[in-house]
């Protein structure tokens, strides 16, 4: 399958197997995260797998999008280790875990993973939960698992705005 194929036929799974994704298959999604780009390469992503009942039952806590998936993977960054643009300060923390998340969700895809990328979830209930540290902030919530027979793209996945709506280019 090539890049746009994988990119255009993944959709965000809301329904899952009631298994746990194989150690092996969660190294190689990781492996996918971890070559992801990020601001001068200082990497500063910080990726929990929850991947346990009583994890997935501790992510129930912080989150109604949850989908009772059976993995999940919380892409942080230590917000110590990020490049910092010098003209207004702003890091690029948010940017770099994004890009991972990404990386991370569309690896998955490709091995057959289901996933669905949320944001909706109470940083502060996860930090508590998990006993994250202060310096990492919680960007992206990645809920995964193989996906359920009836797992299907919802109506609006379909839904694309024209391509000259969404890009357009300087003029001389």
């Amino acid at each position: 399958m090539d890049f746009l194929e994988l990119a255009t036929e993944r959709f965000s799974v809301r329904s899952f197997k009631d298994e746990h994704l194989p150690q092996e298959v969660i190294n190689e999604i990781l492996k996918a995260g971890h070559v992801a780009p990020t601001g001068c390469n200082y990497q500063p992503q910080r990726i929990l797998v929850i991947n346990t009942d009583d994890g997935i039952s501790k992510l129930q806590g912080c989150t109604k999008c949850h989908f009772n998936c059976p993995t999940a993977m919380l892409i942080c960054f230590n917000k110590d280790e990020c490049w910092t643009r010098k003209y207004d300060g702003k890091t690029c923390g948010v940017v770099d875990a994004s890009i991972v998340t990404t990386h991370l969700m569309l690896r998955a895809f490709e091995l057959g993973v289901g996933s669905t990328w949320v944001m909706h979830f109470d940083p502060f209930k996860m930090k508590e939960a998990f006993n994250i540290p202060d310096n990492f902030e919680s960007v992206a919530l990645l809920v995964m698992g193989y996906p359920a027979d009836d797992a299907k793209p919802i109506e609006m996945h379909y839904n694309t705005r024209p391509i000259e709506e969404t890009v357009f280019y300087d003029k001389f």
